[in-house]
């Protein structure tokens, strides 16, 4: 069953997230693991390959050391394959990992922003514990009894797992009255929410952006010397943060 919750920024503005679900998850993860195996099975046909002729001119004591070299590269890269995997996706790829870009879910921390290194760091230590405990049985519970839907790992690192509905905001049409400053009549706060909101707006998934764009305009919009009807929430505060404030 899916579940939604609420999330408060900075500025008092609520907005929605729905949860992804343990199916949604659990699947992705499958996909991921996946490719981490295509990967692995990939680098051992290469070291294969490159193995037997490296054998034939390495002998004695050098052969030795190169194996034990072979080796801790070898395990070095397996870290990074099975653990880095997940961490270096959802810190550059803000929240998503192959699997989860398919299922079109991703992880964001409280407050609606991306993961950071920190968070992402935090989440999949756990996730290790979380797969050698039952292959994420333990997980499975966790995220069943939360009303976030967080296991182990999301309550450590303080994030969610949210569907990301693939809309964009349409691009702002051209405006004839950008020389008009049309926002006097805001008051400081106001102007301060316009600008919270710009400066937040590349962090914010596109759920939130247009939950978050359309608070903010409800009470913006009707100050405004001009109506810019033309203007979707988010073109409009874009406009008055940089032109109009």
């Amino acid at each position: 069953m899916e579940r939604t919750i609420d999330v408060s920024t900075g500025e008092s503005v609520a907005f929605s997230y729905e949860l992804a679900g343990l199916g949604s998850r659990f699947l992705a993860v499958f996909i991921d693991t996946a490719i981490q195996f295509a990967v692995l099975a990939g680098a051992l046909a290469i070291f294969a390959l490159f193995g037997a002729g490296a054998d034939a001119l390495v002998h004695g004591r050098a052969f030795g050391l190169a194996r034990s070299v072979v080796v801790a590269l070898a395990i070095a890269a397996l870290f990074a394959l099975f653990f880095g995997y997940f961490i270096a996706f959802e810190t550059f790829w803000n929240g998503r990992t192959p699997g989860k870009a398919l299922l079109g879910i991703r992880v964001v921390r409280d407050g609606g922003f991306p993961p950071d290194l920190a968070s992402a760091a935090i989440r999949n230590v756990v996730r290790v514990l979380e797969a050698g405990l039952g292959f994420y049985a333990i997980s499975a519970v966790c995220a069943l009894l939360s009303p976030a839907n967080r296991r182990l790992g999301d309550m450590a690192a303080g994030t969610i797992v949210v569907r990301d509905d693939a809309f964009e905001s349409a691009p702002p049409a051209p405006v004839a009255e950008r020389d008009d400053p049309v926002a006097r009549a805001l008051s400081p706060r106001e102007r301060g929410l316009v600008r919270a909101y710009a400066a937040r707006r590349p962090s914010l998934v596109p759920r939130a952006r247009a939950s978050v764009a359309a608070e903010i305009a409800s009470v913006v919009r009707p100050k405004l010397a001009a109506s810019y009807e033309h203007l979707d929430d988010d073109a409009l505060l874009t406009f008055l943060a940089e032109n109009a404030l």
